[in-house]
């Protein structure tokens, strides 16, 4: 039988199937879940509201007996409602708002944190690298960090005999223990797996400090992190009321000798919410460089 004829009974024993059609739908859109994003929202945002709405009744009972110390709310929405309503106005060069005095604050909270966290990180990976550093640097570590920050502050008017210097050293000698003792026990955790990889590839101690330890120890690192801006803004309010100038801190101590308790009041809703914005902005930093992994 001949090749064409095997094929022609080929053809009529299985014959062609029509091709099939495939039909290509489009890729549907992901809608925009309002309920669910408005709920989320809400179980944020109601649970703090309720609590606040009630301490602000109890302080309102509280206060409102004539020989109460402690202004009402209602008092001091009366008595501060321009630092309240206006915050950034300027009248000259000790008479401004309140968000200006924080932003003053925050200035000197940003160079004395961002050299405490530099140095910390440095100091850390060194006491975690080597035992010998360790052994000679942790129990001098564990002594200084429980100095108070206030006590710091006649060594520092001493050594700078400058005001604006002497409140960045408070801060820089506050919040860099945390830093320092977070750090370290990231490194002594790194896995031996991530080691014995740096020392194949051969890798510097500059290679290895980028490359392995500080993304290993990324987690410990921020946590310190965390913990160092809350004592950063805890020390310049203290070092501020000693030291003068026109920041939160002055302010405070500033309307105490003036007996203004509103005032003060308020100062202290505004020191309270920027310690809160300052610790989430450093978490969500945290979380974004570390994508999520925490410190075990």
């Amino acid at each position: 039988m001949s090749i064409q004829a095997i094929e022609d009974t080929k053809v009529k024993a299985f014959p062609a199937k029509p091709a099939e059609v495939v039909a290509f739908t489009a890729k549907t859109r992901r809608r925009i879940d309002l309920v669910s994003i408005a709920g989320k929202v809400a179980s944020a945002l109601v649970p703090p509201a309720i609590v606040i709405a009630l301490l602000l009744v109890v302080w309102q009972v509280a206060c409102s007996s004539p020989t109460a110390s402690l202004p009402p709310p209602s008092q001091v929405w009366n008595e501060a409602y321009d630092l309240i309503a206006h915050p950034f106005f300027d009248n000259g060069p000790q008479d401004i708002g309140l968000a200006w005095r924080v932003l003053i604050s925050l200035q000197r909270v940003a160079i004395g944190f961002g050299m405490a966290a530099v140095v910390g990180v440095a100091l850390g990976a060194l006491v975690g690298q080597s035992v010998w550093a360790m052994r000679g640097l942790d129990p001098v570590f564990q002594i200084l960090r429980t100095v108070p920050p206030l006590a710091w502050l006649p060594l520092s008017l001493a050594a700078f005999r400058d005001s604006n210097p002497s409140a960045l050293f408070v801060i820089f000698i506050t919040s860099i223990w945390p830093v320092i003792i977070n750090t370290a026990v990231g490194v002594r955790n790194i896995p031996q797996d991530y080691r014995n990889v740096a020392r194949i590839l051969r890798l510097n101690q500059l290679e290895f400090f980028v490359k392995i330890m500080v993304p290993a120890a990324a987690p410990y690192i921020f946590t310190g992190l965390r913990i160092g801006i809350g004592l950063s803004w805890l020390a310049i309010v203290a070092a501020e009321m000693l030291t003068g100038g026109v920041g939160i801190g002055f302010f405070i101590w500033d309307a105490w000798n003036s007996s203004r308790l509103p005032d003060i009041i308020v100062a202290l809703a505004y020191i309270g919410v920027t310690g809160f914005c300052l610790d989430r902005l450093v978490a969500a930093v945290g979380a974004f460089v570390t994508r999520g992994t925490t410190a075990k």
